[in-house]
């Protein structure tokens, strides 16, 4: 099952990410080729401003040709530890700075073309300070309560699989425990 790598071959290197074309061999011997991104990982937050409120992001995603409703996340910097990438991207994005932050998940979201990897953390103890997003980052803070935000995921309003998986991951969590 195993590929084994022949040629890398590098296409293109943007500021986010890298393409590559590599050649590969199969596990019958027979060459194929892999096309695929190089991301360096990626941080989020499902931030609580309090017991029934999140704090969310709409922004336009040009791959996607929409707005979209996210919760706070960006790229990591190379060599940055997830943790405080989230930090920073929540402040960046929303103003609002996490005291403390629990791992809820770290996954792959689209692993036939991509390596990267997303880390989600929650907060339920967050401050007000400042937003400053990035210069081509044109986001919108929006409060939103975590059951009008589910709704919206049921609903088909909320796409984002980041987004998706911490609303739903803490939802389940909530439910597990009311359970018990």
């Amino acid at each position: 099952m195993i590929e084994k790598l022949i040629k890398k071959n590098k296409i293109y290197s943007g500021t986010a990410a890298e393409f590559y074309c590599d050649e590969v061999e199969l596990p019958n011997g027979k060459k194929a080729r892999r096309e695929y991104l190089n991301h360096p990982g990626a941080a989020a937050v499902l931030a609580f401003i309090d017991t029934e409120n999140i704090v969310m992001v709409k922004q336009y995603r040009y791959p996607v040709g929409q707005i979209t409703y996210e919760i706070p996340a960006g790229k990591m910097d190379k060599g940055e530890r997830p943790e405080i990438c989230a930090k920073r991207e929540l402040e960046e994005e929303t103003g609002y700075k996490p005291k403390t932050l629990e791992k809820l998940i770290s996954f792959c979201p689209s692993t036939a073309f991509s390596n990267e990897i997303l880390h989600i953390f929650i907060s339920f103890d967050i401050e007000k300070g400042n937003a400053n997003p990035d210069d081509d980052e044109f986001v919108s803070k929006e409060i939103i309560s975590f059951k009008t935000a589910f709704e919206m995921v049921k609903s088909g309003k909320i796409l984002d699989s980041k987004t998706i998986i911490a609303l739903s991951l803490h939802k389940n969590a909530t439910l597990s425990k009311i359970s018990k």
